[in-house]
């Protein structure tokens, strides 16, 4: 790239290595990102790096990071698949250079580039087991037309990078469903408690317990757990 430093190949293992740390760490998903993005354009000695993700219910695409533009920006962000340059690395599986991209009559987001001086664009699926979760991007302020070792150094590190952001989702949904079976066990405690102390049936015993999260405004877990408290006292 004209005026652009080439980053060491040793700096470029550091980045795919720190990258890969994440993949077992316990960090949360919005950190995973800032991380991906802020490295990424480190390794590409890029002016602006941006992650997209796949919001599958809704079908398209989310603006989900990027290491300088302002998060106002990041706000309502989003592409259908197959929509834009982003939209169809994601539906097409294929990585996709572009010299300018406000020539690039499919490219969405000209209003970002003349902001920020962008000229040229590199995008790259995130793909895990042959399944694509989001799009990564890197800009250069200057016309570029990026080699084929830029384009295999970013899908290495994309690659790492799927891996580490469905962990950490795989991770998220774990705790939420662990979290979900704790209180359906708190609640059915606190029911035979009542049925047993009350002589309620079953289903009245359940209501009793609902009735109280919404009068109070607080979960069924919160409520189960102050009656099985005010037993014990």
């Amino acid at each position: 790239m004209a005026g652009k430093t080439q980053v060491p190949h040793e700096e470029q293992i550091r980045a795919l290595t720190e990258i890969s740390r994440a993949i077992t760490s316990d960090l949360y998903l919005d950190d995973i990102l800032t991380l991906v993005v802020s490295v990424t354009a480190k390794v590409m000695d890029s002016k602006i790096c941006s992650l997209w993700l796949i919001d599958e219910k809704k079908g398209e695409l989310k603006l989900r990071a990027t290491q300088t533009i302002s998060r106002e920006y990041l706000k309502e962000r989003s592409l259908k698949l197959g929509e834009g340059v982003v939209g169809a690395v994601a539906q097409n599986n294929i990585p996709m250079s572009i010299y300018n991209v406000l020539k690039k009559r499919e490219f969405k987001e000209k209003e970002m580039a003349r902001k920020e001086k962008l000229s040229s664009m590199l995008s790259v699926p995130l793909v895990v087991k042959e399944k694509v979760i989001g799009v990564i991007n890197c800009y250069s302020q200057r016309p570029h037309r990026f080699t084929d070792l830029e384009v295999n150094l970013l899908t290495s590190v994309a690659n790492q990078a799927a891996v580490a952001i469905m962990n950490t989702e795989l991770m998220v949904k774990t705790r939420v469903i662990q979290e979900e079976l704790e209180a359906r066990k708190l609640v059915e405690r606190a029911k035979e408690m009542l049925m047993a102390k009350k002589g309620l049936s079953g289903p009245a015993a359940f209501r009793r317990i609902q009735k109280m999260s919404m009068n109070t405004r607080k979960p069924m877990r919160e409520i189960a757990e102050a009656i099985l408290l005010a037993e014990e006292i």
